[in-house]
C-alpha cells in the first residue's frame, strides 16, 4: 500500500465524515470547512478519480433528479483499503512526531 498524499488523506476524511452523502458538491464543501481552502471541482474530481483508481474508494450512481437537469448523483464510498490506507497515513504521522514535545511544536 502506498502512502497517501495530504490532498488524497483529506478527501478520504471528507468522505468518512459525509458518510452516505459524499458527493461532489458536499466533499467539496467538506473539504473548504477542513482545511479553510477553495478547491476548484476539476481539482477535486480528478483527486476522487485517482482515488476510485487505487481501489480506495467506490462510486456509486444515485437516481436521475429533475433539478438536476436529469442527471444523476455520483456518490462516494470508502473501501475497506482506503480505510486502511487512512489507519495507516494516521499511524505515519503519529510516528513522525512522536517525542516531539508540545512546546517545541508550539515555536514551529
Amino acid at each position: 500500500m502506498k502512502d497517501l498524499t495530504l490532498s488524497e488523506l483529506i478527501l478520504l476524511l471528507a468522505i468518512w465524515r459525509l458518510e452516505d452523502n459524499a458527493y461532489g458538491v458536499t466533499i467539496r464543501k467538506q473539504v473548504a470547512e477542513m482545511t479553510n481552502k477553495t478547491y476548484a471541482y476539476g481539482t477535486i474530481y480528478s483527486a476522487l478519480e485517482q482515488l476510485f483508481t487505487k481501489g480506495y474508494v467506490i462510486k456509486i450512481v444515485g437516481p436521475s433528479t429533475p433539478e438536476r437537469g436529469g442527471r444523476s448523483k455520483v456518490f462516494y464510498r470508502l473501501t475497506p483499503d482506503g480505510k486502511k490506507a487512512m489507519k495507516a497515513a494516521r499511524q505515519l504521522q503519529t510516528s513522525i512526531w512522536e517525542g516531539v514535545p508540545e512546546f517545541v511544536i508550539d515555536k514551529i
